[in-house]
């Protein structure tokens, strides 16, 4: 099942986590709004508010926004860090998504929202990011051809039992190429975030180097086996 506007704002994530294998923290409702109003003075957003968007946001952002720029974050990269075991996994097969960790850079999407629509529309992003406290919400500077906009975005919590820490590269790209959950393969994750990065004209080496792994692991997984031969 794909992730819409609609069943995000329904709460499909927290459902989806609900019903899975016990061992999942679930952010309540008010716990959420509190996390939200906390990232503004006063509780609500007076000016436009942006948002940094490194892997699905890009090409699945769900909610509306006025509109978007190519950016770079310093001091954070994109890496497959955050194993999952219900959305593009489950227990016996974990797959991978992506968090922004510490050190090096990362070039993404800056969106931009007006204010009368901002805490509606972020409503929509933490049902998504931030249902379990595998994310922490924060303010990065992000540095786009127009100038540097502060803008929220989403970095990995070191703390949380599913953060993977540094795989190497064909240990990740086994574990994306055999893994499919509730939302969907998780090398079709992989797949559409590379293709969109590339059509923004973003270059990521070492997610193209995953992907190229992923694409060989599918095809031996997929390959037939030849029955033994006898004597």
């Amino acid at each position: 099942m794909a992730l819409t506007r609609d069943n995000i704002r329904d709460g499909f994530i927290a459902k989806m986590l609900a019903e899975g294998p016990p061992g999942f923290r679930i952010s309540t409702e008010a716990e959420l709004e509190a996390s939200l109003t906390g990232m503004f003075a006063g509780g609500v957003p007076t000016d436009d508010t942006h948002l940094f968007g490194y892997g699905s946001l890009i090409w699945n952002p769900a909610f509306h926004f006025a509109d978007s720029a190519v950016g770079t974050v310093h001091g954070l990269h994109r890496r497959f860090c955050l194993w999952t075991t219900l959305g593009r996994g489950t227990p016996e097969q974990p797959g991978l998504t992506l968090g922004l960790d510490r050190g090096g850079s990362c070039r993404g999407v800056v969106f931009r929202i007006p204010p009368k629509d901002a805490l509606e529309e972020l409503r929509i992003v933490w049902r998504r990011e931030m249902v379990s406290d595998a994310y922490i919400p924060r303010w990065v500077t992000v540095r786009t051809a127009a100038g540097s906009v502060r803008a929220i975005t989403f970095v990995i919590n070191r703390a949380h039992e599913r953060y993977a820490g540094r795989l190497d590269e064909p240990e990740t790209a086994k574990a994306i190429a055999i893994a499919s959950g509730r939302i969907g393969p998780c090398a079709e994750y992989l797949e559409n975030t590379v293709a969109h990065l590339q059509q923004l004209s973003i270059t990521d080496l070492h997610l193209e180097r995953l992907l190229r792994l992923c694409r060989q692991a599918c095809q031996e997984k997929a390959a037939p086996t030849s029955p033994p031969t006898g004597t």
